[in-house]
């Protein structure tokens, strides 16, 4: 992925370099090939991030800006979810599962009542209003129709019409229930299935099958599933990611209705180019058939025939979708073939043609079915159909996803209709069900995630099409900025090429939030010891998986990073754990100190504060004599916040965290100069008191009870690794942080007297600690 590490004061330049590495991208990078590339790739991702994403940590910021900008290949290794479980065998080939079928329809509407509300599909979650429905038949298969923006083009070309029979099979039980819907639906049809096609063509209760028509002519037979066909097609053996449950088993078998004579030759190229297993028969007067038999983790559940006839139906540019085994060495086949093709309409999804691409993209698509280089009549098509062929590693793949028994990824989607922000600008909420703790399939409690996404109303109708930028807001502890209206700043910009992903992190803003009020609650204990373990659900591993959630909800293949403070912090674990996602990555300030220890980072912070500190200073003298009354006052008086919390020293002086911001020298400056109240004319502290806006300010700049994760959690974000290992050269032992910005300062004292407020010295300034917990908060 390329990535971009911009210094401080780049957010709104951060959003055109992201654009302009999307645009670098002028075709997909090749897949690692090997075992051992992909080995280095994990090296390379465990070098730059704590692998178990646990804890990273981050560098003080450098002044200026520096520019690093480097490119890598896509590692595209297959996500953690995916990986725990056996991997089906690469080399082998044959049919592994025909997994959908595209079918556009002429009403979304009619379609929904069709596929829904006879058949029992269910339309998949993640699938947007505007996007294609994907009607869910069972665990695995699905069918596609048309969305709402293609409605008028199919009205125009016509629908597209399978050319043979589906069979879609049943447990006994749902069929049942089926036969009642069907026979209802023969007696009075819906309102949708008026003036069309539809139509109850027989209903065989003695041999248990049942023939009906949709709307637009695509023709079904309907029956129970045999015990082989439950059992490949059930979900036991894999179940597609994010799917609801639905009423069929799944798609059992696909006729395809060919030419007479046509059959050998259909069976010769399967065998040949795909190393299917192909069985030829006779069959009465409907002629010879080839059957294409799946095998794997599917045998005995699927088939894919052609059957001879006399007065086949033409394409209509329908096409199936494959999984298969054997990947690369079936597309180098159909390449010699010249069989490989690339659809204009799906350009965005593939673009295969050589084998680096066909590796990207782990699919490929062939039109034509053509005979071998040698044969006389090379060139010319046995048969066309469209073939979208997938490998197993092809993100979208139910076999390499979760079972039954395996039910994690499988996240309940919901989304807002669209609503319209000043300035042209649309946004629409996700909310997605993540489990609490990612670790452990056994673990039922799950929490919730929010994300906002925004785009330019002008561009809704083609808004699936637009790349996603994904903010991860810093912190940790803290919500992604609620857009403004209209736009400014890095987000308007953003908003010229992508639609932008504002995620809550877990335990944040509109997601499952704690805060002092609900920790214990949500804990479920008021032991410190309970509440710490929960809270250990709450860092970049969990936040990083919870985003690939919601990526995988929104249906977008991969998406562009954009990581402020903490949240570059949570790109180095999403880079380490779901490389294969990410298109680009930009880091603004936040970058882990990796192969560093947290006293390490805490000893060089103290050195960057100081400096502030220093400059500060400089910029403003008249300030010493102001805090070192203010600090002096707040030793010798009980000085209570609004809230009725006590100002101590020690806590005034944390205010230094506003110097690592643009503007938090001035932000420090006014509110010294506005401490004491107006009025007093004594020139020193004594007799005086601190103004209610003073106070009031204090206590606004510090609000670690509505965000208590910041200071729960802040000091592990800099802890590298929970285990002893060699990284950058040098031997990592296991520890925690045990405080360290507190243990570091104690220990530099000596050296930087200015950050001693126990001692008042008029030569000398006392200085503000910086963005640091403390065990007194």
């Amino acid at each position: 992925s390329p990535v971009a590490l911009l210094g401080s004061g780049t957010m709104r330049r951060a959003a055109a370099v992201a654009a302009a590495a999307r645009r670098s991208l002028s075709r997909p990078p090749p897949r690692w090939s090997s075992t051992r590339q992909r080995a280095a790739m994990t090296r390379v991702a465990a070098a730059a991030s704590a692998r178990r994403g646990a804890c990273s940590a981050a560098a003080a910021a450098a002044d200026g800006h520096q520019h690093l900008e480097a490119s890598a290949r896509r590692g595209f290794l297959p996500a953690e979810s995916r990986a725990a479980r056996p991997r089906l065998d690469q080399g082998g080939p044959g049919l592994l599962l025909l997994e959908h079928l595209n079918l556009n329809v002429r009403s979304t509407a009619a379609g929904d009542a069709f596929y829904g509300g006879l058949l029992g599909c269910t339309r998949d979650p993640r699938r947007g209003p505007a996007k294609t429905p994907h009607h869910n038949c069972g665990a695995m298969t699905q069918f596609h129709t048309a969305s709402p923006a293609t409605e008028e083009a199919v009205e125009q070309q016509g629908p597209q019409v399978w050319m043979g029979i589906v069979t879609v099979c049943y447990s006994p039980g749902e069929f049942a229930s089926l036969l009642d819907r069907v026979s209802a639906w023969r007696r009075d049809p819906p309102k949708a299935m008026a003036d069309t096609k539809f139509a109850v063509d027989d209903i065989d209760e003695s041999s248990g099958k049942i023939r009906v028509t949709c709307p637009y002519g695509n023709r079904f037979e309907l029956r129970e599933a045999t015990e082989a066909e439950q059992r490949a097609l059930g979900g036991s053996v894999g179940r597609r990611p994010g799917s609801l449950p639905s009423r069929p088993v799944g798609i059992a078998e696909v006729a395809v209705e060919v030419p007479r004579g046509r059959t050998g030759e259909i069976a010769e190229f399967y065998r040949t180019v795909f190393g299917f297993a192909v069985t030829e028969d006779e069959e009465g007067v409907s002629g010879r058939r080839a059957t294409l038999h799946a095998s794997g983790p599917t045998a005995g559940g699927q088939k894919l025939t052609f059957v001879e006839v006399d007065d086949p139906p033409a394409s209509t540019g329908e096409h199936l979708a494959l999984y298969i085994g054997n990947f690369e060495e079936t597309f180098s086949r159909c390449l010699d073939r010249g069989a490989v093709w690339v659809n204009p309409r799906f350009i965005h999804l593939d673009n295969a043609t050589d084998i680096d691409s066909a590796r990207s993209y782990q699919q490929f698509r062939i039109r034509h079915m053509l005979r071998p280089k040698d044969h006389e009549s090379h060139g010319e098509p046995i048969f066309m159909l469209e073939h979208e062929v997938r490998s197993v590693m092809h993100k979208s793949c139910p076999l390499a996803g979760e079972t039954d028994a395996d039910p994690k990824g499988r996240h309940p989607h919901l989304q807002s209709t669209p609503y319209t922000l000043p300035g042209g600008i649309t946004a629409v909420d996700h909310r997605i069900e993540v489990p609490l703790n990612w670790a452990d399939g056994a673990d039922a409690n799950t929490i919730s995630v929010y994300a906002r996404e925004v785009f330019r109303s002008e561009a809704a109708p083609k808004r699936d099409e637009l790349p996603v930028l994904l903010f991860l807001q810093g912190g940790p502890g803290y919500p992604s900025p609620r857009p403004p209206a209209p736009s400014s700043g890095w987000m308007k910009r953003a908003l010229e090429e992508y639609r932008v992903l504002l995620l809550d992190q877990r335990g944040t803003g509109l997601s499952t939030a704690l805060n002092a009020g609900s920790l214990e609650r949500l804990s479920g204990s008021s032991d410190p010891a309970a509440q710490a373990s929960f809270l250990s659900h709450f860092r970049q591993d969990s936040i990083v998986r919870d985003a690939e959630a919601m990526r995988e909800a929104l249906g977008t293949k991969a998406v562009t990073l954009l990581g402020q403070s903490f949240g570059g912090f949570c790109i180095l674990s999403y880079l380490s754990f779901f490389p294969e996602s990410v298109e680009a990555a930009v880091f603004t300030v936040g970058l882990a100190p990796v192969g560093a220890t947290v006293d390490e980072v805490y000893s060089h912070t103290y050195r960057r504060v100081y400096e502030r500190n220093r400059r500060y200073y400089q910029r403003y003298p008249m300030d010493e004599d102001r805090v070192r009354e203010i600090v002096e006052h707040l030793k010798e008086n009980d000085v209570r916040l609004p809230s009725g919390g006590l100002l101590t020293p020690r806590r005034f002086l944390q205010l230094g965290l506003a110097l690592g911001s643009r503007t938090g020298m001035e932000t420090l400056h006014y509110l010294v100069e506005s401490a004491w109240d107006a009025g007093a004319i004594s020139s020193s502290a004594s007799g005086r008191s601190l103004s209610y806006t003073f106070l009031r300010e204090v206590e606004a700049m510090q609000n670690f009870d509505t965000n208590p994760i910041y200071w729960l959690l802040h000091e592990a974000i800099y802890v590298d690794g929970g285990r002893a290992e060699e990284k950058m050269g040098r031997r990592m032992e296991a520890h925690a942080s045990s405080w360290s910005a507190d243990r570091v300062l104690k220990q530099m004292l000596g050296e930087m007297p200015e950050f001693d407020y126990s001692e008042i010295r008029p030569d000398r300034p006392v200085y503000f600690t910086g963005e640091m917990v403390y065990p007194w908060m």
